[in-house]
């Protein structure tokens, strides 16, 4: 299956600003591009690349006053499977993690585990540990969050979520990754593309979308407390702790948001042409 993804943003910005951008695919979906991402930045100034702490591409640029435009065109070849299941999956006593697990069972910037932990052990202590517990967590947050975009508000974390009972993809994915984190299971945020394949298609705009990753049986597994469905076609972009870590655009200064349209669709082949109904 091939889908073909991009984005076209704007911002106006007022004066002189360093921005940071994670807006390429993921290195470990670089081998799966039927051709150089077309990535553009308009108008053309120097960008520093360099891979961060978490292992994801970003790039680093000073960007003039006036419009800055970021362009993006890609096509991607997936396995057209579902999320793959791991149901007998076990969760890793603490000292039995790999190092580089350890800092995803810790608070972050939206994940106040500390805060939670109580009322995490309280909701699912008694579920069965591993795979169905995750799940447990994931079902529990799908079903106590209304999703709507108007509730969206970049300073809401886990807490506010839970208390509020409404948000968008990252507030699912915050609280999610919370309680899998007070429960002792690894969590990490994870963003990326999420085209409508294999389901009803949505009426609202494309967008970037926010799902998570737990450690469980010596490897990583997705889940998506937002959908809460095995979904066909994720195209990873970046992975963190939180959405701190995983920001499409990080801005030194005051900016505007002018433009925003992100696609992703399945094609026929490897040149994008558009599939057919």
């Amino acid at each position: 299956m091939f889908i073909r993804i991009g984005y076209d943003i704007e911002f106006d910005v007022p004066s002189p600003t360093a921005m940071m951008m994670l807006l390429r695919v993921h290195p470990s979906v670089e081998p799966s591009l039927r051709g150089p991402e077309a990535l553009a930045i308009e108008p053309d100034v120097p960008a520093v690349e360099f891979t961060d702490g978490f292992g994801n591409r970003a790039r680093r640029i000073l960007a003039p006053a006036g419009t800055l435009r970021l362009t993006n065109d890609a096509v991607v070849e997936v396995d057209g499977l579902p999320d793959p299941e791991a149901p007998d999956a076990r969760e890793v006593p603490i000292h039995e993690l790999p190092p580089e697990v350890m800092p995803f069972l810790l608070a972050s910037r939206y994940c106040e585990v500390d805060r939670m932990s109580e009322m995490a052990w309280d909701l699912f202590q008694k579920t069965p540990p591993g795979w169905a517990r995750v799940q447990a967590i994931v079902d529990w947050v799908h079903n106590h969050i209304e999703f709507g975009y108007p509730h969206a508000r970049w300073t809401k974390s886990a807490f506010d979520a839970h208390a509020e009972a409404k948000g968008v993809c990252r507030d699912f994915t915050h609280l999610a990754v919370t309680f899998c984190r007070c429960m002792n299971i690894p969590a990490r945020y994870v963003t990326g593309y999420l085209g409508d394949i294999g389901v009803p298609a949505s009426p609202d705009p494309m967008d970037f979308s926010a799902w998570f990753e737990v450690y469980l049986g010596g490897r990583w597994h997705t889940f998506d407390a937002r959908h809460n469905k095995r979904r066909i076609g994720r195209i990873l972009m970046a992975k963190g702790r939180d959405a701190v870590d995983v920001a499409l655009t990080t801005s030194f200064g005051p900016t505007t948001l002018k433009r925003f349209v992100v696609w992703t669709d399945e094609v026929t082949d490897a040149t994008g042409e558009t599939k057919a109904g």
